[in-house]
């Protein structure tokens, strides 16, 4: 059943094009949320707003590479002047890297963390003054697995990962007295394109699908009650629980 509160609420979401940010717009347009797809890949967004739009809510693209910061300062202005605010906020794009500690390159480095750290960042500030003004303020950052481990030949993704966790807690802890619910998810191996980067030993069989973190987001958007869950940790049904 479609929870009317989030009928015309807007969400943006970063990389929308695939993978979990492709499930997670088709998910909340099901709750009849309108959409603000963010990613690199026009053909791609447009894909995903023709379906979402088939599903009965309004889709605007907006392109870009968020590692320009012409376009990263202005995606949430854009969409607020087009949908007339923003309600929530899925900071989903990332990259991976597969190479040794003492192999990373300084500018591989500087790459994965503006991309998994510095665009979350400042997304989640320029859209404060928006989310401000919402009755249903949400920010869902997707960290990873690696933000709690550490795992050989990933330790420039993993270092991003924790920030964004870090970076969660300290931002939700400033916000929630403004009725800013802030929230991380973790997965483990999901079945993306970039999964194969950062873990090319796995094979797609008994890996957790887009979809599945789908459910999670839409999950904590909806519930607005009196419990908050900060994190959700979630791992592939195969792996050993509470590892």
């Amino acid at each position: 059943m479609t929870n009317t509160n989030l009928i015309g609420k807007t969400a943006v979401i970063t990389g929308a094009g695939t993978g979990i940010g492709r499930a997670i717009a088709l998910r909340l347009a099901d709750d009849k949320i309108n959409l603000v797809l963010c990613g690199r890949d026009t053909e791609k967004l447009n894909n995903v707003k023709f379906d979402a739009e088939s599903r009965g809510v309004q889709a605007l693209v907006l392109s870009g590479d968020l590692a320009d910061d012409a376009y990263l300062f202005s995606c949430i202005d854009k969409a607020a002047a087009h949908f007339g605010g923003v309600d929530i906020l899925i900071n989903n794009a990332g990259m991976a890297l597969n190479c040794a500690f003492d192999e990373t390159l300084p500018e591989q480095f500087d790459k994965i963390m503006r991309l998994n750290v510095r665009a979350p960042y400042f997304l989640c500030q320029t859209a404060l003054k928006w989310l401000r003004k919402s009755d249903y303020a949400t920010v869902i950052n997707i960290s990873s697995v690696v933000g709690h481990k550490g795992y050989p030949n990933q330790s420039a993704y993993t270092a991003s990962k924790h920030a964004v966790i870090g970076m969660t807690k300290s931002l939700a802890n400033e916000v929630y007295q403004d009725n800013i619910r802030v929230h991380v998810i973790s997965p483990g191996g999901v079945y993306t394109d970039m999964v194969a980067i950062a873990r090319p030993d796995l094979s797609a069989d008994g890996m957790i699908m887009p979809e599945d973190i789908a459910e999670i987001a839409a999950f904590m958007i909806n519930q607005r009650g009196n419990a908050v869950i900060d994190e959700i940790c979630v791992h592939r049904a195969g792996k050993e629980p509470f590892a």
